[in-house]
C-alpha cells in the first residue's frame, strides 16, 4: 500500500484494509490510521483516523479549536471501530488530540497511538507530521542489505543510549544530528558494524531508558525532529554501519494520555486485570488476543523499517512475552487454556511477525532478548521454532561474569563456568550481549568487575574482551566498556570521557580497536560462528592452570586459529598445546603486549612444530602463555608472516 502522500486518496479507507486490519495482518496500518497532511475535495488539511470502537464519540482538538471537543467530531465508519474526519486548514506542525468520550459519557484527551511526533515531554499531545520529504542517500547500502549474508560475517554492535553518551555543557541533549557528526565516526574507528540504539520511541519518564512507551510511531522529540533522525540513519548507512533499534511489544506505561484505556475500556491491554497488569514495572501487557493488536505492532515494524530505514530490531524481554508469569509476579500465577503458562497468543505473534518481516526485508535483523532455555528460538516457523534469526545468549554473559569476579586463585574450582557454554554455542544463533543490563544497579562497571589491582583490573578485562572475541557467536558492547569506564552506568550524566586522559584507560581503548579490527579481518573467527566445525577444543580441562586452548576454524582449508586464553596470574613457559598441521606458527594477537598496558610476555619468535603428539593432535609446539591474557596464534605463510594481519 503506498502512502498517503504518494497517491489520491479517499477520505475513507477500503473495506480490504479494514479487513486486514481487524484480521491482523495489515502492515501498513500506519497509513490508514493517525494523521495525514492530504488534499481533500480541493481543500489541503489533516485526515484524522482511530481505532476506538467502544468510546461513545470522538474528536480532535488543539490549538486550532480552542480543545473545544465540540467543534471536529469524527464519524465512525460502520461497524469497524475506526473514527474518521478531515479537518481543512490544518497542516504539519499543528498538535493535537483525541477527546474521547466513553460510554457513561467521561470525556479522557488522548494522544494518538499512530502519531509520527509528539510533544517534548511533559507535554503529551500529538504533532502532525510530514515523514517523506527527506532526501534518502542510502540505496547502495538498501540494496547490498538484502543480499547480506549476516550469519557468516562479522557483526560487531556498539549498544547506544542517546540521552548519555555525551552531553552538552548545560546537560542538554545532543540532537540527533550532532550525534551523527560525532558517534558514527566513533563507531566506525572502533570497527563497530552496527551501533544499537536504546529505545527511541516517545517515552515520558527518562529514568524508564525509553522501555516505557507512550508514542510507538514517535521518534521521540527529546533529540530533534523526524527528519534529524532520518539524517543519522542515512549518514550511518553511508559510512557502512547498520542500526538497529530496541523495539519493546511486551508492555506500555499507565500514563493518562497513552494507550491505557484508550477508548474508556481496556483496548490495547486485556479486559482481564490479572492478564493486562504488570506490577514489576507499572504497565500494562499488550493483549494479543486481539488481531488489531498484531496490526499495530506488525505495522510498527514496517514503518520504521519503511520510515527511517532501519537494519533490525533487538526485541526486549521476550521471555515475558512467551511466559505469563515470567517477570510478572502476581499473588494467583496466570495459565493458559491448556493449563500451561506460555502465553500461546503472543508465541503466534512472535511467529508472524518475523515471518512477515524476513518476507518483506529478508536481509535485517529480529534479534531477540531470551533469557530461558525456551528451544528454537531461531529456528524457522516452518520448523516449530520462533523465527528469529538471532538470541542474545545471557546464559553466557551469566557464567562468565561471575566466572571474572573470582579471584584467580579461586578460578580452578569454578572453571566449567569457562566450558560450559560451549555444550550449546551452536543450539541458536547467538549474539553475545555485555549490556547496559550488565553495568547498573549496583552490578558495577565490567571494569570495576575485575578482581585484583589496578593492573590486573585492566589485564582481566583485556582477556575477556580477547574471550568474547574470539568464543562463537556476534558480539555486543554497551557504550564506554571500549575505554574502561569505572563507574557503572549512569543514564543522566554523560560517559566518564575525562578518563581518557590516563594512560591505562587509552590503552584498553587502542587496545580495543585493535582487537575488533583484528577480529574483523581473520575471517576463522567469524566464518563458522553458528556451525560447530567452526569450533574445536584443543584443550578445555586445564583448570589447575585456569587455561583454555581452543581452534576457531573458517570455510577455507587451512583457515584456522589457535587461541589460548590464560585466567591466572602466572607466566607459564615452554607450555605445550597440540596443533593439527605441521610448519610454523607466528603470534599475532596478544593482549599482554606493552601498547596495551600489558607486561610484554608475548612470543616474538616464529615457532616451530614437533612430532610430539598433544591433546588429541598429531603435532605440537611450546609457547610462552602471558599471564590474565589471550594469545592468538596463526600458521605463517609467503602472505603472513609476523606482524602483518592477513586473512
Amino acid at each position: 500500500m503506498k502512502s498517503i502522500a504518494e497517491k489520491e486518496v479517499e477520505l475513507f479507507p477500503s473495506d480490504f484494509d479494514l479487513y486486514l486490519f481487524h484480521e491482523g495482518t495489515l502492515l501498513e496500518a500506519y497509513n490508514m490510521l493517525g494523521a495525514h497532511v492530504m488534499s481533500y475535495k480541493g481543500e489541503d488539511g489533516v485526515r484524522f483516523s482511530v481505532w476506538a470502537p467502544h468510546a461513545k464519540s470522538v474528536s480532535v482538538v488543539g490549538d486550532f479549536n480552542n480543545w473545544e471537543g465540540s467543534k471536529h467530531v469524527l464519524e465512525k465508519i460502520r461497524n469497524s471501530g475506526v473514527w474518521i474526519g478531515f479537518i481543512p486548514g490544518l497542516k504539519a506542525g499543528d498538535l493535537y488530540k483525541y477527546e474521547i468520550t466513553n460510554a457513561n459519557g467521561e470525556k479522557k484527551l488522548k494522544s494518538d497511538p499512530f502519531a509520527f511526533s509528539s510533544e517534548l515531554r511533559p507535554n503529551t499531545a500529538s504533532v502532525v507530521t510530514k515523514l517523506e520529504q527527506y532526501e534518502w542517500n542510502d540505496k547502495k547500502w538498501l540494496k547490498n542489505r538484502d543480499k547480506a549474508d549476516s550469519y557468516n560475517n562479522p557483526m560487531l554492535i556498539y549498544e547506544l543510549h542517546t540521552g548519555s553518551w555525551k552531553k552538552k555543557e548545560d546537560g542538554s541533549f545532543y540532537t540527533y544530528r550532532e550525534l551523527a557528526d560525532d558517534v558514527i565516526d566513533y563507531v566506525v574507528e572502533h570497527g563497530f558494524t552496527h551501533i544499537e540504539l536504546m529505545p527511541i520511541m516517545e517515552h515520558p519518564f527518562d529514568l524508564s531508558w525509553g522501555y516505557q512507551i507512550t508514542g510507538f510511531y514517535s521518534v521521540t522529540s527529546r533529540h530533534g525532529s523526524p527528519e534529524d533522525f532520518m539524517y543519522f540513519v542515512d549518514q550511518c548507512h553511508q559510512k557502512g554501519i547498520g542500526v538497529i533499534l530496541d523495539w519493546v511489544p511486551v508492555h506500555f506505561c499507565r500514563d493518562e494520555h497513552g494507550l491505557g484505556k484508550f477508548d474508556g475500556t481496556p483496548l490495547y491491554e486485556s479486559t482481564e486485570s490479572k492478564r493486562a497488569d504488570r506490577p514489576l514495572w507499572g504497565t500494562y501487557s499488550f493483549d494479543f488476543t486481539k488481531m488489531e493488536i498484531h496490526s499495530f505492532l506488525l505495522s510498527n515494524l514496517a514503518f520504521w523499517m519503511d520510515m527511517y530505514h532501519i537494519d533490525g530490531f533487538r526485541i526486549d524481554a521476550v521471555s515475558s512475552l512467551i511466559f505469563l508469569n515470567h517477570d510478572n509476579p502476581q499473588q494467583e500465577k496466570l495459565f493458559n487454556q491448556f493449563g500451561g503458562e506460555e502465553n500461546l497468543e503472543a508465541i503466534e505473534f512472535i511467529k508472524k511477525a518475523n515471518e512477515a518481516i524476513f518476507k518483506r526485508y529478508p536481509g535485517v535483523l529480529m534479534i531477540a532478548e531470551e533469557a530461558t532455555d525456551y528451544p528454537l528460538v531461531t529456528a524457522p516457523t516452518s520448523e516449530g521454532g520462533l523465527g528469529f534469526n538471532y538470541k542474545w545468549n545471557m546464559g553466557w554473559v551469566n557464567d562468565v561474569l561471575k566466572y571474572m569476579r573470582l579471584h584467580p586463585s579461586d578460578r580452578r574450582y569454578h572453571h566449567n563456568l569457562l566450558t560450559f557454554s560451549f555444550f550449546y554455542a551452536f543450539s541458536e544463533n547467538f549474539v553475545l550481549p555485555f549490556s547496559h543490563d550488565d553495568v547498573v544497579h549496583g552490578k558495577k562497571s565490567l571494569l570495576d568487575k575485575m578482581p585484583g589491582d589496578y593492573w590486573q583490573k585492566f589485564a582481566n578485562l583485556r582477556l575477556l574482551y580477547g574471550y568474547l572475541m574470539t568464543h562463537p557467536g556476534k558480539k555486543l558492547l554497551f557504550m564506554g566498556g571500549e575505554f574502561g569506564q569505572f563507574s557503572e552506568w549512569k543514564e543522566l550524566e554523560e560517559l566518564d570521557w575525562m578518563l581518557l586522559n590516563y594512560d591505562s584507560h587509552t590503552k584498553l581503548q587502542t587496545y580495543f580497536k585493535e582487537l575488533q579490527h583484528f577480529y574483523r579481518m581473520n575471517s576463522s573467527l567469524w566464518r563458522l560462528d553458528h556451525d560447530q566445525e567452526g569450533f574445536e577444543w584443543i584443550d578445555p580441562d586445564n583448570n589447575d592452570q585456569s587455561v583454555i586452548t581452543f581452534m576457531r576454524q573458517g570455510k577455507r582449508k587451512g583457515d584456522y586459529s589457535i587461541i589460548i586464553c590464560n585466567f591466572s596470574t602466572e607466566v607459564y613457559e615452554n607450555y605445550r598445546i597440540g596443533v593439527p598441521s605441521t610448519g610454523s606458527y607466528i603470534e599475532l594477537f596478544n593482549s599482554d603486549s606493552v601498547e596495551f598496558g600489558g607486561s610484554g610476555q608475548i612470543n616474538a619468535e616464529t615457532l616451530s612444530v614437533d612430532k610430539t603428539p598433544a591433546h588429541n593432535q598429531p603435532y605440537s609446539m611450546t609457547i610462552k602463555v602471558p599471564p590474565l591474557a589471550i594469545s592468538i596464534f596463526r600458521k605463517e605463510t609467503k602472505k603472513r608472516k609476523r606482524g602483518v594481519v592477513k586473512k
